[in-house]
């Protein structure tokens, strides 16, 4: 057993490697480097922690996380999502070291919570809300990005909620950009997408990735329009702190206050992170899963290992707490991402950006930056998905467009939720529609009903096989038929036994074919599986 997993190993670590392979991860992660590092940046100013923080927790999520966790194209690091939760937690704790404990004892909990196994809830969530999740990521991409696409950058770059930081909402933003047009940064959009779109198509000079092209177009553009009215300020640019040596940025770093271990207020903090975190996780897992052109599962027990990894060692050296993202994970999928060398590659370019050419990194335009995302939430978004999901039934669109509008107004758990709700309830409808059928046949003045029994009967069926039974008439034959019932719920059994009990003062003759006293819930273990396997 041990030989067969040391050759796996070196077959895993032989295919990240592979020419093939690395031809596409590494402009991949150029890619989701240049998307994740304003990301990085606006995420940790929302939350009211300094900005280095959040270029240290992209650096973790890139190289730390990447290299535990089991998915080959999920990107890890601050998540917009937790930006509320974090900037209260500050708030609340006091100082910003005793957050940073909180964020180590999250990391622990996910690190448990992963070693028992609690990954196996995300395969409890519905397809049609994991779609409309996407589909609201890729709309909130396009509607978030359009003002900085215009030229306004007034909210932090990456803010995924409704209710923007600067008292705007999604809608109104859009509305103020329009009023406050930059033609500079139109131009660098315009061009960006342009060459996003067409780039790819030109075969003789498609090795070098697109986006790359489009950052230096927009950096070369900024110094065009430099000297004229439509100059570019500081407010439209890429800010990363620059450090003037190895002292300065050994400097930036933080560390967590072990003296407060026993501050129950840090416990709370802690446990609320570690729960957000790992949801958000495991929907953004299921999501790029979804969306992976190979189709391959991720070990989410083994992610949530990964991330708890991750969270400790993020908030050791004063990172901010930090999930699976499905905004650098999408960039990552759609720029060709092939293994998980493409989130590795992404850390230390953020590393390597940020010692030796911050100066650099400060001339891109956001504007840029801002056409790569939109053209990632197209393709997140794209009209053929809502034709698809339509085809599927109201049951499985329902769902997904509700999913849609709740993301949209409120934020990605909220919404996931709602979304889940409404999938619950066109589960129990379907459920208690269908716990039989019958069959009525008349011998003279005799009807005989026969009732099968559907192959799962739950305790939702109870109300209409009783409101069935009673409206049965005098004097009538009855077969109750569990044939094809693996399970019926006891409180249904008991329903059916009382009738056949009962039913004779109505002169009714009940017969129970292949009907238990009880039924066992049956299980495949992981003993029978490696049965299967063999």
């Amino acid at each position: 057993m041990q030989n067969g997993n040391s050759v796996f190993s070196r077959f895993e670590v032989k295919k990240y490697i592979l020419k093939k392979n690395l031809k596409r991860d590494l402009p991949a992660s150029l890619v989701v480097f240049l998307v994740a590092l304003p990301l990085c940046l606006g995420i940790a100013l929302a939350s009211g922690a300094p900005l280095f923080a959040g270029l240290v927790t992209g650096i973790v999520g890139g190289i730390v996380v990447a290299s535990v966790s089991g998915s080959q194209l999920s990107v890890s690091g601050p998540a917009a999502g937790l930006t509320a939760i974090v900037l209260g937690a500050i708030t609340s704790l006091g100082a910003y070291e005793t957050f940073l404990l909180a964020v180590v004892l999250a990391g622990a909990i996910q690190l448990i919570l992963g070693l028992l196994k609690g990954g196996m809830i995300g395969n409890y969530f519905p397809s049609s809300v994991i779609e409309g999740m996407l589909a609201a990521i890729g709309l909130t991409l396009i509607l978030k990005q359009t003002p900085h696409a215009l030229g306004v950058d007034s909210d932090f770059f990456g803010d995924e909620s409704f209710f923007q930081k600067d008292n705007e909402n999604t809608f109104s933003a859009i509305g103020t950009a329009l009023g406050h047009l930059n033609l500079a940064a139109i131009v660098i959009s315009l061009l960006s997408i342009g060459i996003l779109i067409l780039w790819p198509k030109l075969k003789k000079i498609n090795a070098v990735p697109a986006p790359l092209v489009v950052v230096v177009l927009g950096i070369g553009l900024a110094f065009v329009f430099q000297g004229t009215g439509f100059a570019l300020s500081a407010d439209h640019m890429v800010k990363i702190p620059v450090v003037g040596g190895w002292s300065e940025f050994t400097a930036l770093f933080a560390a967590p206050d072990f003296s407060q271990i026993s501050n129950s207020k840090v416990w709370v903090v802690a446990g609320t992170i570690a729960i957000v975190a790992s949801l958000e996780t495991l929907l953004s897992i299921e999501a790029i899963d979804k969306i992976d052109p190979i189709k391959r599962v991720s070990p989410t027990n083994r992610e949530l290992i990964a991330q708890g990894i991750g969270n400790m060692t993020s908030g050791l050296v004063g990172g901010l707490p930090l999930t699976s993202v499905i905004v650098r994970s999408s960039a990552n999928v759609n720029a060709g991402g092939r293994t998980k060398m493409s989130a590795i590659f992404h850390g230390v370019w953020l590393l390597l950006s940020l010692l030796f050419i911050p100066g650099i990194i400060n001339m891109i335009p956001l504007a840029c930056l801002a056409a790569i995302l939109l053209v990632t939430g197209y393709k997140l978004t794209r009209i053929g998905l809502f034709q698809h999901m339509y085809h599927k039934g109201w049951d499985q669109f329902v769902p997904f467009v509700v999913t849609i509008i709740a993301v949209l107004l409120t934020d990605l758990l909220k919404g996931v939720a709602v979304g889940m709700l409404l999938s619950v309830f066109y589960l129990l409808r379907t459920n208690m529609r269908n716990p039989f059928f019958y069959r009525i046949q008349e011998e003279g003045d005799k009807k005989n009903i026969r009732i099968k029994l559907a192959e799962e009967v739950s305790f939702l069926n109870k109300a209409s096989i009783q409101v069935l039974l009673t409206n049965i008439p005098k004097e009538t034959n009855v077969v109750i038929d569990g044939s094809n019932s693996r399970y019926i719920d006891p409180d249904v059994l008991e329903t059916i036994f009382n009738y056949k009990h009962n039913a004779y003062t109505k002169g009714i003759i009940v017969t129970l074919e292949h009907i238990k006293k009880h039924y066992i819930v049956e299980r495949i273990d992981s003993k029978a599986i490696e049965e299967i396997n063999k």
